[in-house]
């Protein structure tokens, strides 16, 4: 079991592109530099306690899944082999292995591209009032966690702060232009649908799961991360139980513990306990063995 020490913050001396609710990204000129730090946030909060390990479970993952999925789609990433990074970056060698990439930079399509396969979150909050999900009429009597007759592809925008919102696909054929609107839709299921049997098989339902894609010298690519439990719902098989919350290997563990205290869900979050934070690193390294069939073991011990 992982037990590396947790990073919350990166200060490299480079331009600081963006810094989000886990991955700072900085600017190398040519390429962007990704690194995925072990922040986790719930309600739109980033939490002031840390997940061991998590940013390396979230960067192995998307490597894992960039490889499995090359003959699919291409992707953005160029090594994560941090001996190939610039000489620059080497005296932070330690910071980067293990949960960095280096990408080409991309014109990101600004849409984010959900599939799902089965009803929940969002999805179901909407099936509820309106029977529908982005505008899809789904069958009656639907129960949440329910399997879907097949699996739809409902985008949101994306949002700088908060919530994205799902959106219907004819808003994204006016937004877009249809030609990419259904590029973008078979993509994402063809994904989802491969993803899905891979993990089933490992005794893991991929629920749902959102894609990012951006434009590289004409070419549309995968980018970001790739089904991680962070973008992704996946449940255990042999605990599914449709007709309410599934158990989950995601963050929702700690969302559980926030709804027992008495905090507003605003700024500043509080702390997690060290059972939480412990049991949360876990199941994100669960996750990833059950998926890659591979352990994720200490940097100290591999040195």
């Amino acid at each position: 079991m992982c037990r590396d020490e947790v990073i919350l913050d990166t200060k490299l001396p480079l331009p600081l592109v963006a810094r989000g609710k886990v991955r700072d990204i900085y600017d190398l000129g040519d390429t962007l530099l990704f690194i995925a730090s072990d922040r986790i946030s719930a309600f739109d909060c980033i939490l002031g306690s840390g997940i061991p390990c998590k940013g390396r479970v979230l960067t192995q993952m998307s490597l894992f899944w960039f490889e499995f999925l090359r003959k699919t789609v291409q992707s953005h990433l160029l090594t994560a082999d941090v001996n190939e990074y610039p000489k620059e970056l080497a005296p932070y060698r330690k910071v980067l292995k293990g949960r960095s990439m280096l990408v080409r930079k991309a014109d990101m399509v600004q849409v984010e591209c959900v599939a799902r396969g089965y009803l929940a979150g969002s999805g179901w909050k909407e099936y509820r009032e309106h029977g529908t999900v982005c505008g899809i009429p789904l069958p009656a009597g639907l129960r949440d966690g329910d399997r879907l007759p097949e699996p739809i592809f409902t985008p949101a925008t994306k949002a700088q702060t908060g919530h994205d919102m799902n959106v219907s696909f004819s808003y994204v054929a006016n937004l877009l232009g249809m030609e990419l609107a259904e590029k973008l839709r078979d993509y994402t299921l063809n994904i989802y649908n491969r993803a899905a049997r891979y993990t089933q098989e490992r005794g893991i339902i991929l629920a749902d799961t959102k894609f990012e894609f951006g434009f590289i010298a004409g070419e549309l690519v995968l980018a970001d991360e790739v089904l991680t439990p962070d973008s992704s719902r996946y449940w255990p098989v042999d605990s599914y139980s449709p007709g309410g919350p599934q158990l989950s290997f995601d963050k929702q563990y700690v969302r559980d513990y926030l709804e027992t205290l008495s905090w507003d869900k605003r700024p500043p979050a509080p702390a997690l306990p060290e059972e939480v934070i412990q049991r949360t690193s876990e199941k994100y390294q669960e996750a990833y063995t059950r998926i890659t069939g591979r352990m994720l073991a200490t940097l100290a011990d591999k040195e």
